[in-house]
């Protein structure tokens, strides 16, 4: 297995500074075979790159990863197997942001994944003008704080909104964010 570099991030997960996006299993991109999908995981495992980024709206990227997850663990039967990093987004409708919607989401991703508990969840919230992404995010920490969750993340949000939220004591572990360069002319309103 090669050495890939690794960061800590402050919750203390350790992950891969080069993440293994899902997208491309979302569906979104042509129809998806899920056994071959589960298979190739393994070759990134074995060249060292155990993070998986995917999101709740990735089509069955969430079910491949507990796939592989489930497989992993049984071949290893006794002897260690590599440890995984699933690090999901969630990525809600505009609604009602109430504990109980934010845990049903939640618990759907962790039994996609077949997990206990997440690595990481990464928060996407469509527009800012709807305040209600703070009542989500309360509640994502208070899940943190109760073992739900070990890291707490963002995803494109901006500098504002960044300074806003961790101002009210939401600890953020990161902020994935989009390079300019690759959403030309489909970069969300709000960052205009």
């Amino acid at each position: 297995m090669s050495s890939v570099p690794k960061v800590t991030l402050s919750g203390g997960l350790e992950i891969c500074r080069v993440l293994n996006g899902m997208w491309q299993v979302s569906g979104a991109h042509g129809a998806v075979d899920k056994a071959r999908a589960v298979e190739a995981m393994q070759e990134y495992v074995d060249a060292g790159l155990t993070t998986f980024d995917m999101a709740d709206i990735y089509g069955p990227a969430e079910e491949i990863f507990g796939q592989f997850n489930s497989q992993l663990k049984s071949k290893s039967s006794g002897s260690p197997s590599p440890a995984l990093q699933g690090l999901t987004k969630y990525v809600p409708r505009p609604g009602l942001m109430e504990r109980k919607v934010v845990e049903k989401a939640l618990q759907r991703s962790m039994t996609r994944m077949q997990v206990d508990t997440l690595d990481c969840v990464q928060f996407h919230w469509w527009d800012y003008r709807d305040k209600r992404y703070l009542e989500a995010l309360g509640h994502l920490s208070d899940l943190q704080q109760e073992g739900v969750i070990r890291e707490l993340a963002l995803t494109n949000f901006d500098t504002q909104r960044l300074e806003e939220i961790t101002g009210k004591g939401i600890r953020i572990s990161s902020n994935q964010v989009t390079h300019p360069s690759t959403c030309e002319n489909t970069a969300p309103s709000h960052l205009g």
